[in-house]
């Protein structure tokens, strides 16, 4: 018989990274859960991805036994390391603070595609295109499918 699920937990922990320490241990703990099996498991998953912070889906049982879901960075994050910024612009719509090209676009659209409710690369490259638009960064030449 299946175990009871009694909710889940998002969190965002960088890779590789997990400790007891806030916001894991508070989350984990109100809940009832291993805090230190949770942070092994996490690190041993994510060594390859170490320092990206990555969004994590935690499903928990009634019998406080756990499962967790490792998502793909967040594309904002990708994108500011593309652009080689610290932070998206205040005033977006007017003030651009870099740039990403449309290959770059690409291939961060390439690594979310999992994660995006999108079939087609193409369309997955306009939702980060957009993301890009709202924090302040253009997207520099002509998009592949205007060609």
């Amino acid at each position: 018989m299946a175990k009871e699920i009694t909710g889940y937990l998002k969190l965002q922990v960088k890779g590789g990274q997990a400790n007891p320490s806030p916001p894991v241990g508070p989350a984990l703990g109100s809940k009832g859960l291993n805090i230190m099996e949770f942070c092994k498991q996490f690190n041993a998953r994510t060594q390859d991805k170490m320092g990206q912070v990555l969004p994590v889906l935690v499903t928990i049982y009634s019998d406080k036994s756990f499962d967790f879901v490792v998502k793909t960075p967040p594309a904002s994050n990708m994108l500011l390391e593309a652009a080689k910024l610290k932070g998206g612009s205040p005033e977006p719509n007017r003030k651009k603070v870099g740039s990403v090209t449309w290959d770059q676009v690409k291939e961060i659209a390439e690594v979310k595609m999992p994660d995006l409710n999108a079939f087609k690369v193409e369309s997955a490259m306009k939702m980060v295109a957009g993301t890009a638009r709202s924090m302040g960064i253009t997207v520099s030449g002509k998009a592949p499918w205007e060609e």
